[in-house]
């Protein structure tokens, strides 16, 4: 099974703009060991958490938004 559409959607979704850990984590989480999006993405690269006032947030990293653009989606928002 591959999951690259699905972390692509997961990817896209971040970089609309950076996204609270909870929001992701309710999002996101799935307990089916063969999709594992958030994991996935996380561990290449593509999305980073950063501490913050209210936080971990999670967003978008330069390799994730040229993940994005390489598969023609480029990101709306901004790191």
């Amino acid at each position: 099974m591959t999951t690259d559409p699905v972390i692509l959607d997961f990817v896209e979704w971040v970089a609309a703009g950076p996204r609270a850990h909870r929001d992701v984590m309710e999002a996101w989480r799935t307990s089916c060991p063969r999709l594992t999006v958030w994991e996935d993405a996380l561990d290449a690269g593509y999305v980073e958490r950063v501490a913050g006032g209210d936080g971990q947030t999670v967003r978008v990293t330069p390799r994730g938004l040229a993940f994005l653009k390489a598969r023609g989606r480029p990101a709306q928002g901004s790191l």
